[in-house]
Parts: structure tokens; sequence; C-alpha cells
């Protein structure tokens, strides 16, 4: 499998993370992971929202689910390969406002873009279990544009149910695992996954150009999402230097725009938002 824990791969390959962008590589292996924090609403590998156990006021979370649209990538750099991931999961996020305590577990679901050093952009779906290695879903061909729904619940003590659709397509792929959780955050988010170069080099993969990420319809624990401006995560760079951010949390708080390389992010209009719109009215229809 192409992609690799964090967790457990890198105390095998006696590496330590480096928050420095990675090189272009000819051959990668690249894997999710928990947040890289540094400091309130800052990290290097994570950009969206981000609900904490404490934050929340005790808060526990055993289902989580969002809908969103493909972003389009493209190269940022000529001639050098980028990643990034777009995801909704449990743990692995921060436990505080501030912070200080962050989750190791983590189970999340989500689709890939990724633009390789000819500048040839690749997209697919994949859900994973940290310490496991993550798992690419076989026969669903993701497309830009199309758009996704993920869902996350626990059907029995610490057995989860995860599910994958491609709503444009009408593709669905569910899969039911025992995973001990934390149960103590909830996140949906726009990630730069972790990449070890074929040489060892470690670091976190360069983002690509992205279209704006429309997040959409985020539930947890079954219940709107309720996201506040506080629950926000800029990812940047080890100069602290903004390479993606969210806007604020749309008018009904299900939902947010994420920008890549950029400082601010407009937030989508309910009614406007051409991405957000799009999800909406096949939710509704979903619902008749």
């Amino acid at each position: 499998m192409r992609r690799l824990a964090v967790a457990a791969l890198m105390p095998l390959l006696g590496l330590s993370l480096s928050a420095q962008p990675a090189r272009a590589v000819t051959t990668a292996t690249f894997f999710h992971r928990p947040i890289l924090s540094v400091g309130a609403n800052k990290s290097n590998n994570w950009s969206g929202y981000n609900q904490g156990f404490l934050e929340q006021g005790g808060r526990s979370f055993t289902s989580v689910s969002g809908d969103w649209i493909v972003p389009t990538a493209t190269a940022h750099t000529k001639g050098t390969a980028a990643y990034s991931a777009t995801w909704t999961g449990i743990g692995g996020g921060c436990v505080d406002a501030s912070c200080g305590f962050t989750d190791p577990t983590l189970i999340q679901a989500g689709t890939e873009q990724d633009v390789d050093s000819s500048g040839k952009a690749t997209y697919s779906a994949w859900w994973e279990v940290i310490p496991l290695p993550s798992t690419t879903i076989s026969g669903m061909t993701v497309s830009a544009g199309d758009h996704m729904h993920v869902a996350i619940g626990q059907t029995a003590p610490q057995v989860w149910s995860i599910t994958v659709q491609d709503v444009s397509k009408k593709h669905s792929f569910t899969q039911l695992i025992p995973y001990s959780s934390s149960y103590a955050t909830a996140e949906w988010i726009e990630e730069t996954p972790v990449i070890i170069s074929n040489s060892g080099n470690v670091g976190v993969g360069p983002l690509p150009n992205l279209s704006t990420v429309n997040f959409d319809l985020a539930t947890a624990n079954d219940a709107n999402a309720k996201l506040k401006p506080s629950e926000e995560i800029q990812l940047v760079d080890s100069n602290n230097k903004p390479l993606a951010t969210p806007s604020s949390p749309d008018t009904d708080t299900d939902g947010f725009n994420d920008c890549a390389y950029a400082s601010s992010c407009a937030a989508p209009s309910t009614s406007s938002s051409t991405a957000g719109h799009g999800v909406r009215q096949h939710h509704a229809a979903r619902r008749r």
C-alpha cells in the first residue's frame, strides 16, 4: 500500500518528522496523520475546522460527516510534485482550544488530489485508521468537481462504519472496522500529507494549487456541527507563512470554504455558493 501511518512507521524507520516542505521526488511514500500543531489555530499539515473534547465542554464524538466538492489540483511549482487530501474524521486533532493537548488516535476518510512532477493531476478516494496503512478505494473513480459525502459512525462500542460516496457518479463504499478511538476530536480538513522520499527524506509534502474547497453539511453526533470561528485551523509553513486558510463558517454553521495559498478566504453564501448550492441541492433530492 502506498500510504503508511506515521505512528507506526516513524519509529521503525528511526526517523524524526520535519515540518519543512519535502523536495520534489521521483518516488514517494505518503500518508495522513494527526495534526502537526504549532499553537492555537495553526498547523504545519492541516487547514479547516477542529472540535475537541475540552473545547466542547466535555463532549465526546461518536459520529461525523461532511460533504465537499473535489478541488481541481494544478502544479504550484513547475517540475515539483505536490500532494493534498480532503477529509473528515474522528480523533487526531486538538482536544482543547489552545491546542495544548492533541489526540493520537484517528479514523478518517476522504479524497486525494495530487500533482506529479510533470504537472499531471490524479484523484482518488481512501480511508484510514491510525496506525494502520490507509487504503485506496479501488473501483471508485474520482474527478475534480465531484460531490463527495463521507460519514463515519460508531455502530457498537469501538466498532465503526466508514461510508464514502461519490454522489456525482453514484458510487458508494462502506467499511466496517473495529477501532479503539478516544472519541476526543472531530474535524473537516484540507491536508498536506507527510512524504518519505526514495532517499529517506521526510517532510510535509508541498501543496498543489487547488480551487476553493467547499465543505458543507458537516455534522457531529448526527447533528449540525455548529462550527465556530475559534475552531479554525490555518495551514502554515515552517516560517509561519499561510499556505491554506479556512473561511468563517457559512450562515447555518455547517460549512466553510478553504483556500490554498491564501491568507484569507471568503465564506460561502448558503444561497449563492456554486459548490455549496450543488451539494445542498443533491442532499435535498436524496431526502425526498
